[in-house]
């Protein structure tokens, strides 16, 4: 009976714990529903208000700039545009440049575009450290003339009616040297 006794009791403690699991589990459903609800009413101001309080919080852990390059962020020109947002403290201050950039979007995938936007914008936030819209539209430009030269290169080495393949698309970056150097600004960011 004593046996008996204790596993009832540890099944009690059991269910409890699960239950208190459980109710716990459920308030953040029940949160993550609610914010999905707002979101949905709110969608545009809301995620901008998110996006831009994580990149003060980021900010305050110690990074200056902060770029966040894909968002599912709407674009004001339309579905073939990717929004990319940028935020940078000036002087060690909180006072910070937002800008945000509509970078249009390209029907491929490409290998290294990551790698290639990172020591861009690192060699550009270098030249221009007080002005992220220069250094981000720079950073930008060069992507999209890396990319425009790629595809060019793609396709007509592509078999006719055929998707360039993935050997095909890797970035033309020695052929693009001019345009890594002194880019044309093909896109420009709005400060916010």
């Amino acid at each position: 009976f004593c046996r008996m006794k204790d596993k009832l009791k540890a099944t009690y403690h059991v269910d409890r714990l699960n239950r208190q699991i459980w109710m716990s589990a459920m308030k953040n459903v029940f949160l993550l529903y609610c914010f999905l609800e707002l979101r949905l009413l709110l969608e545009q101001k809301l995620k901008m208000l998110v996006v831009f309080q994580v990149m003060n919080l980021l900010h305050s852990m110690g990074p200056d700039t902060v770029v966040i390059t894909s968002s599912d962020l709407p674009s004001p020109l339309g579905d073939q545009y990717l929004v990319a947002l940028g935020s940078q403290k000036r002087d060690g201050t909180m006072v910070t440049q937002q800008i945000r950039m509509d970078i249009p979007r390209v029907d491929a995938v490409f290998v290294g575009t990551g790698d290639l936007f990172a020591a861009m914008l690192l060699a550009w936030t270098h030249l221009h450290p007080n002005n992220l819209k220069m250094a981000c539209e720079k950073t930008v430009s060069v992507l999209c003339h890396v990319i425009k030269r790629t595809i060019t290169y793609a396709k007509e080495v592509a078999s006719p009616n055929r998707r360039p393949s993935p050997a095909q698309l890797e970035l033309r970056m020695v052929q693009s040297k001019a345009d890594i150097e002194d880019p044309a600004i093909v896109v420009n960011a709005v400060v916010l």
